[in-house]
């Protein structure tokens, strides 16, 4: 009987393993679709640039996540010998890999704000700071219960904040970061003249559809793998995840008039709005809430680019994802009731404080660490390299090689 136990043991812990190793490996993909999403999008003048950035932002950030972050926010170093490491087939390192996938997330997403006229370097250093440090900070207080904030959520309203796969935690923080970033660079040159808006196009369709195709993908192993374990696994967050994502499609179809950069953007906002309440909502709420999501989204990109001068924000990551996320915040509140049609377990009081808060922490780290850097050194292109494009200017290189 004891051997069978341990073998029993040895299966559960081995397909633990391999379940969250295709979680990881499932968003590490993820960050080939931001690469995409942004190259289709920026001028041709800044496509090498785009892919550079998510790369490297990438490395960087497994780097300040395993030596600093990961113990931020789960008290957990990996400074111990690798037999230990190896213990329960390397679990808990798969599981670091997982989280670590999400922490890229974030500069990948400021990525896409602040493209066209960044600076290389500052922008690499300010993403590592955020990674390592504001990031695993916010992270911590919500998914691992450091300094008791979710434990005074549950004793004043009934519940802790609810963010099952990180509507707040990762897109939301990632979204309103990259709006403090956004905002301290300015716009870009020739963006307006005599107050008009001069829309730069993007530069190739078929590779923004791409990106949005390889996020879609991806984004079932970010939230159905979010359960970590296989005994925690729900058809409910898949079927939920997808209803979403058609929500957001549709709505963006006819809010935006068939453009395919709404379509294709669509799908995104009606994912970053499900992650936090998938778990819990009914399909329909789901739906419900993905349909929103791209409204919100379609409405607020027109507006930044139609009235808010002092907002280039080039892939729209703030309304996307700064914006969607606060929604999926809240909306887990309100269909993750059981008085429409969810599970139950949620309070839309402790919602609404959990998404403000990291609101708030987004803003204020976004502001210091930014604000900090381009005091330093500056964050922006000179005039001349933002006209010669980032290509040019950084890596001196041409995407094309007829230029």
């Amino acid at each position: 009987m004891t051997v069978t136990n341990s073998a029993v043991e040895t299966l559960i812990s081995n397909s633990n393993t391999f379940f969250i190793l295709l979680g990881a490996i499932m968003v590490f993909t993820m960050h080939a679709g931001f690469a995409f999403l942004e190259v289709g999008t920026v001028r041709h003048k800044n496509q090498v640039n785009a892919l550079v950035k998510i790369m490297t932002d990438f490395a960087i950030s497994a780097l300040v996540y395993f030596f600093i972050g990961y113990h931020i926010a789960y008290g957990v170093s990996f400074f111990e010998s690798a037999t230990t490491l190896s213990q329960n087939s390397g679990y808990a390192l798969v599981k670091f890999f997982f989280l670590m996938t999400f922490a890229a997330a974030i500069p990948a997403i400021i990525s896409g704000g602040v493209a066209e006229r960044a600076r290389f370097y500052p922008m690499l250093i300010s993403a590592a700071i955020i990674v390592g440090v504001a990031y695993p900070f916010f992270e911590g207080l919500i998914w691992n219960g450091n300094y008791g904030f979710q434990h005074w959520l549950t004793q004043q309203y009934g519940a802790p904040f609810h963010d099952f796969a990180g509507s707040i935690v990762v897109h939301a923080f990632g979204g309103w970061v990259a709006l403090a970033a956004i905002v301290l660079l300015g716009t870009r040159n020739g963006r307006f003249r005599n107050g008009k808006l001069i829309a730069f196009v993007p530069s190739n369709i078929p590779f923004l559809a791409l990106g949005a195709w390889i996020l879609c993908i991806g984004w079932f192993g970010f939230n159905v793998m979010s359960a970590q374990t296989l005994d925690g696994i729900s058809g409910l967050v898949a079927v939920n995840s997808l209803m979403a994502m058609v929500g957001g499609i549709i709505s963006t179809m006819v809010l935006g008039k068939k453009d395919p950069g709404f379509i294709h953007n669509g799908p995104l906002a009606g994912l970053v709005a499900i992650c936090a309440g998938s778990d819990i909502m009914h399909p329909i709420g789901a739906l419900a809430t993905g349909l929103i999501a791209g409204a919100l989204f379609t409405w607020l990109f027109t507006l930044i680019q139609q009235k808010f001068h002092h907002i280039d924000d080039v892939l729209g990551v703030w309304p996307l994802h700064g914006v969607c996320g606060t929604w999926g915040g809240l909306a887990a509140g309100i269909f993750g009731l059981k008085s429409f049609g969810g599970l139950g377990g949620v309070s839309f009081m402790s919602q609404i404080i959990g998404s403000f808060t990291g609101i708030g922490i987004a803003l204020i780290s976004g502001f210091v660490v930014y604000g900090a850097v381009k005091a330093i050194s500056g964050l922006r292109l000179s005039e001349e390299e933002e006209y010669n494009g980032a290509d040019l200017s950084i890596h001196k290189i041409s995407s094309d090689s007829r230029d």
